[in-house]
C-alpha cells in the first residue's frame, strides 16, 4: 500500500510541475459536461465489486479498508437505460477509519459518445459521499481532454440502502489544452 501512495505521490508532483509548462501557449479550452454515474454493487450484474479489505473490515463501523472496482456507466440521463456516454473504470476505498462514507476515488472517466468518444479524464481524490454537494478534482486527461484539470460537482440523485446501488449527477468543469481530436 505505501507503495501505491508513493506512485501517486510522484505523479502528482510530476504533474503540477509540468502542467503549467504545457498550456503556456494561451490554447485552453473550458468545456462542462453533465450526466449520471450508476454504481450498482449488488444485484445480478454488478458493475462495482469488493476486491479487498483490511483484517479490521469487518469489525469497523465505517468499513475502513474495504476497497472496490469498477467498471460504472455514465449515462445522459438519470435512467440507467438512457444514452451511454461513458464508464467510470477504477477503484474507490474506505478511506476513514472514523467517519462513515469517505471514500477514496482513483477512476479514469473514458467517454464513448460521439463527440468525446476516446478521450478520457483522470479522477484522484476524496469523495464525501454523505454530503449533499461534493468536489473532487479531475487531474489529468487524454484525447479532446489532453492535459486536463478542474473539478466534479456530483450530487447523489438515488441510493438504494438494501443493494447499495446508486445513481449520481455529475457536473463536470474542465480546462485542457485546445480542441485535440480522441
Amino acid at each position: 500500500m505505501f507503495a501505491i501512495a508513493k506512485v501517486i505521490t510522484l505523479f502528482l508532483i510530476f504533474h503540477l510541475l509540468i502542467l503549467p509548462l504545457t498550456l503556456a501557449d494561451g490554447t485552453e479550452t473550458q468545456t462542462n459536461l453533465h450526466f449520471y454515474f450508476h454504481d450498482q454493487p449488488g444485484g445480478s450484474n454488478p458493475t462495482a465489486i469488493r476486491v479487498a479489505a483490511a483484517s479490521v473490515t469487518s469489525t469497523s463501523p465505517t468499513g475502513f479498508g474495504a476497497t472496490v472496482m469498477m467498471d460504472d456507466p455514465l449515462t445522459a440521463g438519470p435512467d440507467v437505460s438512457s444514452a451511454l456516454v461513458g464508464r467510470a473504470q477504477g477503484l474507490y476505498a474506505l478511506a476513514s477509519r472514523d467517519e462513515g462514507g469517505h471514500l477514496l476515488m482513483a477512476m479514469n472517466l473514458v467517454f464513448m459518445d460521439q463527440e468525446n468518444n476516446g478521450s478520457t479524464l483522470a479522477v484522484l481524490g476524496r469523495n464525501n459521499v454523505f454530503d449533499p454537494i461534493r468536489e473532487m478534482p479531475v487531474i489529468g486527461g487524454s484525447g479532446k481532454f489532453r492535459y486536463a484539470r478542474g473539478y466534479i460537482h456530483a450530487k447523489t440523485y438515488t441510493f438504494d440502502q438494501t443493494t447499495g446501488n446508486a445513481v449520481v449527477e455529475y457536473n463536470v468543469t474542465v480546462f485542457h489544452q485546445g480542441q485535440g481530436s480522441a
